[in-house]
């Protein structure tokens, strides 16, 4: 299992650094113990945020419901809970 993957009991927690501001809404290489999403949208009034859980929700194919910022709102260093997947759907879809 990839290091930024961690099983939760509602699903699978994912360990992100996020990069606002970026050209294109994308997920990026792993860095480390965390994996790389830049989002266009700018680090005010949580838009990014935002971006973030519409970006892990389009890639899963799940609603924005599923996906839960669990950690650092307001730090570029975050963690994601996507609900009703296991670390090993994850870590199929992102190797795609």
């Amino acid at each position: 299992m990839k290091p930024f993957l961690k099983a939760h009991p509602d699903g699978t927690l994912v360990s992100l650094k996020v990069v606002p501001r970026a050209s294109k809404n994308e997920i990026g290489e792993a860095l480390g113990n965390e994996l790389k999403v830049k989002v266009t949208a700018p680090p005010v009034d949580s838009a990014a945020n935002r971006a973030l859980v519409e970006l892990i929700a389009e890639t899963f194919g799940r609603p924005k419901s599923c996906v839960t910022l669990i950690r650092g709102e307001a730090s570029r260093h975050k963690i994601v809970l996507v609900k009703g997947l296991t670390p090993e759907q994850v870590e199929l879809r992102f190797s795609k």
